[in-house]
């Protein structure tokens, strides 16, 4: 069953592309647009655009593009039908096919299924939790016992799993799910050489624990954490769901979801261990907490953090030596170009049991006061055995250089180098040189293709500047160009009662656009304007093809990058005028340069023709070329001082 087109309308009219893009990206406003870090790629500077006027992104970092329903299924790799269902569930529209009968989930796609299979799973627990003698007993009484509040219960949406060795694999069958999506799904295992039929060979997963959901950054659980509450039992104390198509363990963090608001507004995260650990220091007051669901810190975690803050708080438990072996988490989110801080807790103590053993006031107060930076941090805790061994310190003094070294910013190593210098009393020429022993040595390590990649890169970015382009590309640019004018200011008066697509249409006509899409554009514009319509950007956004679109995408989102500040006018008393003011002299220089560029490539193109013709035909292509300079020269004069 399909998404009615009325269905589609409603959820279209409700998007404001700020308030869905901001749930995953932290965005700052800057002029009439709002920017970011890209959410696609590992980057230093933003290169991320939010235009709300036109209802469209622009990541120039990887050159995606679209309005709000194609950052999300970008993003988040959903189907159209997917994204639109997520949409509609934001905004409270209801869609009559997220009532799935027994037929329907029959015919759901896999993906689909798994998040349903989840969501179903998770309200079983729940129920479990609430509702049944042993989950009261058991599982509700563990959580109580901890000091978890009906709130965090509900905000966490925890559960129990009943120790029964198949309740819930029957559970699900009696209600229609299919016995290998809820395989899929990681929610019971299957030993092999067991019945295809449910025989004693399938058992759930998590039977007789305590039931932990994982979300992702729009709330669908994707995966569950679950502990078990046997004191005598033999199995593993936590297990974590294994990896679906839905579920990657390095790519999420638990808590983010609930978090994610908190973190954006305080411009900071707290990055503990445990699940308890999270739930703790959200009914502490503290809501900008996440921990790495059960796996070692990873790349693509620290990349997620990104989004959201450039800021992250390591609270370490009080045992010197986990500390010491968690070290490498530090490392990894300044590599990632992360600023770090850290809290050590007490001896002994974990961010669970600590937070209730003071209160929130209290505890809230001590993360605020004991807050310090990772130099202080690793000095720290080398600091006694340091004092009695020389060999020691130098040791203790290389580790943090280590990390100073991981941070790709040159201008923030500068700064930390000068602090360690201070607070360890070594001279900073003394550590430089100890830094560049690290990176230089880091760097001869490289694999042979990461530095090939390095110098690809390098050459590609010289070989983007403008003057090494070549004619085909340059024209492109210049087509470009007029297609962006002509779209952006097409019914502007330029002159009295003439407006600009007068003027660009009447000089084009002797060009023949080499560029398929803007060569679609033209034809486009010239049959709507023959029916009296002048049409705009927005208007290929809503009708164009996709090719179209992109494109649009691509100058709208540049127009917003490239807007002169009015700071210009109000600091230093300088004016410069926007270019709406001086759209005739713009257009004709983009005219100008256009028809040069094309000579240009008539040229090339003649040469080569000259070239390959036999003796009795060069004639005429040498009359062509003469011409072809003659005209050359013509424009290049008209041009006068534009850069061309």
């Amino acid at each position: 069953m399909g998404l009615s087109q009325q269905t589609i309308e409603n959820v279209k009219s409700q998007i404001d592309i700020l308030d869905v893009i901001g749930d995953f990206v932290s965005l700052k406003k800057v002029g009439q647009s709002y920017r970011a870090l890209s959410p696609f790629t590992n980057e230093r500077t933003p290169s991320f655009f939010v235009s709300p006027a036109k209802g469209i992104f622009k990541c120039f970092s990887t050159g995606k593009g679209g309005d709000a329903i194609s950052f999300l299924m970008e993003h988040e790799g959903w189907s159209y039908p997917e994204t639109i269902k997520y949409l509609a569930n934001k905004y409270g529209i209801e869609i009559i096919e997220d009532e799935y009968t027994d037929e329907q989930i029959l015919h759901q796609n896999e993906r689909d299924s798994l998040y349903i299979a989840m969501n179903f799973a998770k309200e079983y627990y729940k129920h479990n939790l609430l509702h049944t003698d042993e989950g009261k007993n058991i599982g509700l009484s563990y959580f109580k016992e901890r000091g978890f509040n009906d709130n965090t219960l509900d905000i966490f949406e925890l559960g129990y799993s009943l120790d029964q060795w198949d309740h819930f694999l029957k559970y699900a069958l009696e209600k229609g799910y299919q016995q290998d999506i809820i395989e899929k799904a990681g929610l019971v295992i299957k030993k092999e050489g067991s019945s295809q039929n449910g025989g004693r060979g399938i058992y759930d997963r998590f039977r007789g624990r305590a039931i932990f959901p994982i979300h992702n950054l729009s709330g669908k659980v994707i995966a569950f954490g679950a502990r078990v509450l046997k004191n005598n039992s033999k199995q593993p104390k936590y297990i974590n769901s294994p990896e679906t198509d839905i579920y990657y363990k390095g790519k999420n963090l638990y808590g983010l979801y609930q978090a994610k608001q908190s973190v954006r507004q305080q411009d900071n995260v707290y990055l503990v261990e445990g699940y308890t650990d999270v739930m703790s220091l959200v009914q502490s007051g503290i809501h900008n907490v996440v921990a790495s669901s059960g796996t070692s810190l990873s790349d693509d975690q620290i990349r997620l953090l990104r989004r959201f803050t450039q800021n992250v708080t390591v609270v370490f438990d009080g045992d010197q030596a986990g500390i010491k072996a968690s070290l490498r988490g530090i490392d990894m989110i300044l590599s990632g170009d992360l600023n770090v801080r850290t809290v050590l807790l007490p001896e002994g103590e974990d961010p669970d049991s600590y937070s209730k053993k003071l209160g929130p006031p209290a505890f809230q107060k001590y993360l605020e006061q004991e807050i310090q930076d990772f130099i202080t941090f690793k000095t720290g805790l080398y600091a006694e055995e340091a004092a009695k061994d020389p060999l020691k310190k130098a040791e203790a003094i290389r580790e943090v250089i280590e990390s100073i070294s991981r941070i790709p910013d040159p201008i923030k190593r500068t700064v930390y180098i000068k602090q360690c210098s201070d607070q360890l009393d070594i001279e900073e020429s003394v550590l430089v040189a100890e830094q560049n022993k690290i990176l230089l040595k880091r760097k001869a390590g490289k694999r042979e293709y990461d530095v090939i990649s390095d110098i690809i890169e390098e050459k590609e970015a010289t070989r983007r500047s403008y003057k090494n382009w070549d004619e085909e590309e340059i024209v492109a640019l210049q087509e470009k160009e007029s297609i962006r004018l002509l779209l952006s200011y097409g019914y502007n008066e330029i002159e009295e009662k003439h407006h600009l697509y007068d003027y660009l249409l009447e000089e084009l006509e002797e060009v023949e656009f080499s560029t398929p899409v803007y060569k679609e554009i033209l034809a486009l514009f010239k049959k709507e304007l023959a029916q009296g319509r002048v049409i705009d950007a927005m208007y290929i956004l809503q009708h164009g093809t996709e090719n179209m679109k992109s494109e649009v995408i691509d100058f709208e989102a540049n127009s917003e990058r490239y807007l002169v500040s009015s700071n210009w006018q109000k600091q230093f008393n300088i004016y410069v005028p926007e270019e709406k003011e001086i759209l005739k002299q713009v257009t004709f220089t983009n005219i100008l340069r256009l028809k040069f560029r094309v000579i240009r490539k008539l040229i090339k193109q003649n040469l080569q023709d000259l070239k390959n013709a036999p003796l009795d035909e060069q004639q005429k292509f040498q009359k062509i070329h003469a011409n072809l300079k003659k005209s050359e020269m013509e424009f290049a004069k008209l041009l006068g001082n534009v850069a061309v």
